[in-house]
């Protein structure tokens, strides 16, 4: 499992990366829908990581956690529709892809560890 303070980085990374896709979209209607959708969630991974890691409880911990791998699994929603769609389809797009992917399995394994290890106490 990566360090926290390494999550924290590359989840802010990924938000600014997820801005970045967002300014290279088109301004048509599906651009400016998709682009609203994946900012949102996108960016929301990163700041509701952080807030997982300030948790009062393994409870707590559980809810955010769940919320974070949510959000990066809705993001990778997103993408795959910016791509299928033609909206954008170019090797920045699937390296997000990629990263949602890697991302939303971190948070899926960091969840269930941590209601394994609630249960067991």
């Amino acid at each position: 499992m990566q360090p926290v303070n390494d999550l924290k980085l590359r989840t802010k990374t990924f938000a600014l990366n997820i801005i970045k896709l967002v300014k290279s979209m088109p301004e048509d209607r599906i651009g400016r829908v998709l682009g609203n959708q994946i900012l949102r969630s996108g960016t929301s991974v990163a700041a509701n990581y952080r807030s997982a890691c300030k948790a009062r409880s393994k409870a707590d911990f559980i809810s955010k956690i769940t919320i974070v791998e949510e959000e990066a699994d809705e993001t990778m929603l997103w993408l795959e529709l910016i791509m299928e769609s033609e909206t954008l389809n170019n090797d920045f797009t699937k390296f997000l892809h990629k990263e949602a992917n890697e991302l939303t399995a971190i948070f899926t394994s960091s969840g269930k560890t941590a209601k394994e290890n609630n249960v067991k106490k």
